[in-house]
C-alpha cells in the first residue's frame, strides 16, 4: 500500500510503519528498528531479572529490543524516529527517552519548518545577508532564501554551535543569538562553515529565532544519535 507522498505502509514484528518507499527520501532524524534479542537468550527479564515462565510473559522493548517483563517494560509510547503509527511497547528507560523526543516532533519540528530570519555569512567572507532559514517538508534539507539561496543537506551537517551571550557562571540570563554550522556538499570532503545571526532590527521576531535555534540544537542531537546507531 503507496501513499501520494511516496511511503508505504509495512508490517514488521514490532507493528505496522509508515516509511518511505526509497531509502534515500528516509528522514536523517530517523532510527532503524532493532534486532530483538532471541527468546532463547533471555530467561529473565532484563531488567529485574523475573523468570519467564506460562505466567511471566516476555515482551521486547521496541526501541532497544531487550527482552523484559510486562510490569518492565508496560508503556506504550509514540516512536515517529521509526516511524510507527501506533504508539508502542518500550521499557521504561526507552520510553522516557521517547517522551522527551516527542516534543521535537509535535512542536521544534513545525519551528524549524515555519522558519525564522537571521542574517548569513557564508564561509570567511563578512558580507552578511538576510535570508529565511527553515527545514523542507521531508526534513532532508535546510533551505536559506534571500537574494542568493542555498540548499544544504541535513545528513551533510558536521556540526552546529549555537551562539549566546549574557552568560554567568551559574548559567543564567542567556540567550541564544545565532549559529554556526560546519557542512560538506555531497561528493566532497570539504567543509564549508555558514554563520546565523538573529538581527537586532528584527525585534518582532527575536523570540522566534531563538525558539527556531533551540530546535535545531534539539535537531543536530538527534541526528548525531540516527548516525552513532
Amino acid at each position: 500500500m503507496s501513499t501520494p507522498d511516496g511511503k508505504k505502509l509495512v508490517r514488521s514484528p514490532s507493528g505496522l510503519r509508515m516509511v518511505p518507499e526509497s531509502r534515500a527520501a528516509r528522514s536523517p532524524f530517523g532510527l532503524e528498528e532493532p534486532p530483538w534479542v532471541p527468546d532463547k537468550e533471555c530467561p529473565r527479564c532484563m531488567q529485574c531479572s523475573t523468570k519467564f515462565d506460562f505466567i511471566t510473559r516476555k515482551h521486547h522493548c521496541r526501541r532497544c529490543g531487550k527482552c523484559f517483563c510486562d510490569k518492565c517494560c508496560s508503556k506504550k509510547v509514540p516512536l515517529p524516529r521509526m516511524c510507527f503509527v501506533d504508539p508502542v511497547r518500550q521499557c521504561a528507560e526507552c520510553a522516557l527517552v521517547s517522551q522527551k523526543e516527542a516534543e521535537f516532533y509535535d512542536k521544534q519540528l513545525k519551528v524549524l519548518m515555519n522558519g525564522a530570519t537571521f542574517y548569513v555569512t557564508p564561509g570567511t567572507t563578512e558580507k552578511a545577508e538576510t535570508m529565511v532559514c527553515r527545514l523542507s517538508n521531508n526534513q532532508r534539507y535546510l533551505f536559506l532564501d534571500g537574494e542568493s539561496h542555498y540548499e544544504i543537506e541535513i545528513a551533510q551537517i558536521s556540526t552546529v554551535q549555537i551562539l549566546t551571550e549574557g552568560f554567568t557562571p551559574g548559567g543564567g540570563n542567556t540567550r541564544a543569538t545565532g549559529m554556526l554550522l560546519q557542512y560538506k556538499k555531497p561528493g566532497s570532503e570539504e567543509l564549508k562553515q555558514i554563520k546565523f545571526t538573529a538581527g537586532e532590527d528584527f525585534n518582532s521576531n527575536k523570540k522566534l529565532s531563538a525558539t527556531w535555534l533551540a530546535a535545531m540544537h534539539k535537531a543536530a542531537k538527534l541526528l548525531y544519535e540516527s548516525r552513532d546507531q
